[in-house]
């Protein structure tokens, strides 16, 4: 379906990109003919990443230690990767959740998510939208959100307050970037299940029936989501400006993904809060 040139001489920096879906759509990236830069706070994961991604598709990966929750890193790292080459795609991937009752959050509890999931995107959007104006280069941000920025959704409202505003930055930035070249888009995914997600999201004790209540019958696969990327940042993409894709096979016309929650007693909210306290 895509020409395997489809993002060549395209240079992506995907945040959180050393695993799950950051590195799902980093080897189709890769396999498509884009440069890539992959950033996140385990330097030792994302060797290991490039390593494979380069094995498997050839191609350079530039890892990059970054925490992006802090502003002045994200500069540092924008330094760093425009000295070689400006990029041409940023893909705000890296985000962080856990369910949890509201009224236990503690403000860290908050923040832990609101750092890396909301002010870390905003850094870095503005961190390479700021390079692309100076330079009247085109640029195209593309942002994983979720379809709480629909529905809402109980016990994980950091996180959905964080992809909201998310949205409110996508669809603002579209109209005063966009004629300066500056595409910026996002996709709503539904349930592509990660080892880190899942372990947040659907700890021991959630129902797990919920594949059964997609309309589809069935969680998404990695590499749907990483072609939906592909064809977002590339050229056939260049007039859709300002616009979330909602991709859970219909999940969210249903249900928000939380009432399961709403039927937990208080024994069972005190076992998942010792579970955490325990990682």
């Amino acid at each position: 379906m895509f020409e395997k040139s489809l993002l060549s001489a395209k240079r992506v920096l995907i945040t959180g990109g050393g695993s799950g879906l950051g590195a799902a759509m980093g080897r189709r990236f890769l396999e498509l003919g884009a440069e890539l830069v992959i950033c996140g706070r385990r330097l030792e994961l994302l060797e290991a990443t490039a390593d494979e991604m380069r094995g498997q598709f050839g191609g350079k990966v530039t890892p990059i230690r970054c925490d992006i929750r802090d502003g002045a890193a994200v500069e540092t790292m924008m330094q760093a990767i425009w000295r070689d080459a400006p990029l041409d795609v940023l893909v705000n991937n890296a985000a962080a959740t856990f369910i949890a009752e509201s009224e236990h959050l503690s403000f860290r509890a908050a923040d832990a998510i609101l750092a890396p999931t909301l002010h870390g995107a905003m850094y870095c959007t503005l961190a390479a939208g700021r390079r692309w104006i100076a330079a009247k280069h085109r640029g195209v941000v593309l942002s994983i959100l979720s379809t709480s920025t629909i529905t809402g959704r109980a016990f994980t409202v950091p996180s959905a307050m964080a992809k909201s505003g998310l949205l409110a930055m996508t669809r603002s930035l579209a109209v005063e970037w966009g004629p300066k070249g500056i595409r910026l888009v996002a996709i709503a995914p539904g349930a592509f299940p990660t080892p880190g997600a899942s372990g947040q999201l659907r700890p021991k004790g959630r129902d797990d029936a919920w594949t059964s209540r997609n309309p589809l019958g069935r969680a998404g696969e990695h590499r749907e989501l990483a072609d939906l990327a592909c064809f977002l940042i590339s050229d056939s993409a260049s007039y859709i400006n300002g616009e979330m894709v909602v991709q859970d096979g219909g999940a969210h016309l249903r249900s928000s993904g939380a009432e399961d929650l709403l039927q937990w007693t208080e024994e069972q909210w005190e076992q998942h809060r010792a579970a955490r306290a325990k990682r």
